[in-house]
């Protein structure tokens, strides 16, 4: 059996303060094993409730317009975090590695969620950040443990 190989790294961010550490895990991975890095922020979809009010007060073409706008604003935010993460941490090695990040962003229950584009982009490894709680860690880093077929490497965190 031969040492597997790391081509592509599936990075799960909630845009929070505390996940610096975490991207920078992947990244120095991605540097070791060349591979690409897919930055993924899952958001969860709004209720029927909060959906059905929503309908009665706002046009079907006006939804889609700030949903779709919502959406290009989390992807901006994400193209932000890795130029100012270059900025601050890479620009200054003389050797510093050409990042291939490439954003998504997927909606859904978050755990169902990156197991699927994990799938979905045949990723090989995930890093993940998980706040620990009373000696646990959150939902989502434990179903996507139990769930996925891939490595995942848990990055304690502050927050």
């Amino acid at each position: 059996m031969s040492l597997p190989e790391v081509k592509t790294i599936l990075y799960t961010t909630s845009l929070s303060k505390h996940t610096r550490p975490v991207f920078r895990h992947a990244v120095k991975l991605a540097n070791v094993y060349k591979a690409k890095i897919i930055m993924l922020h899952v958001v969860e979809p709004i209720g029927e409730m909060g959906h059905a009010l929503i309908e009665n007060y706002l046009p079907e073409d006006l939804i889609k317009k700030m949903h779709d706008e919502g959406i290009d604003n989390i992807k901006r935010t994400m193209k932000d975090r890795v130029a100012k993460f270059y900025e601050d941490e890479l620009s200054h090695i003389e050797d510093s590695p050409a990042l291939d990040v490439e954003q998504v962003v997927a909606e859904g229950n978050h755990g169902d969620a990156i197991v699927e584009v994990a799938k979905k982009y045949d990723a090989d490894l995930i890093v993940m950040g998980s706040h620990n709680r009373l000696g646990r860690s959150s939902g989502t880093t434990r179903a996507v443990i139990k769930y996925s077929k891939r490595p995942v490497l848990v990055i304690p965190t502050e927050g």
